[in-house]
């Protein structure tokens, strides 16, 4: 069976430096003589916004799953606010939620793999004459459940039907 993990979650916006009329120095570049602190300008930037943790407490800090039963619900619902304050300042153009997946077999722990439809109708790559695109490839018990799911039988060479 496929564990799928959510991690990195991030609000992605897009950002019109030359309608900010932001000074170079917003951004850090401290200590420069005030002729040298040009305006921004260019296309739109994009910019990653982390949320704070959901176990940042402020006084302390701890686990997400100690806060929370809805890790990811959570933390989706978190950078949903987040964009859609960010989206009614006048120089954000655009933005969405991004978060990365990992993906693993509860069985071998080991990085989900799916054949292809090019490799299912490959005769060098399929298992079998059943082989199917999305049949996981990491382990035999990952594509016996995948199969019987489906009502498809085992690879032969796996105790399936011939």
């Amino acid at each position: 069976m496929k564990k799928t993990i959510l991690t990195n979650w991030r609000v992605v916006i897009a950002i019109r430096p030359s309608y900010t009329h932001v000074k170079i120095s917003a951004l850090g570049f401290t200590g420069l003589d005030s002729d040298l602190d040009g305006t921004l300008t260019g296309p739109d930037v994009e910019l990653s916004v982390a949320p704070r943790p959901l176990g940042d407490l402020g006084y302390a800090s701890m686990s997400d799953r100690l806060i929370s039963d809805d890790v990811d619900g959570d933390y989706r619902r978190r950078c949903e606010a987040m964009l859609a304050a960010l989206l009614r300042e006048p120089h954000v153009r655009s933005g969405r939620v991004e978060v990365d997946e990992e993906s693993w077999c509860s069985h071998c722990d080991n990085r989900w793999e799916e054949m292809t439809a090019d490799e299912a109708a490959d005769l060098s790559t399929q298992f079998d004459a059943n082989s199917f695109e999305g049949e996981p490839v990491c382990c035999r018990e990952a594509i016996v459940e995948a199969r019987t799911a489906r009502g498809i039988p085992a690879p032969a060479y796996m105790g399936g039907a011939s």
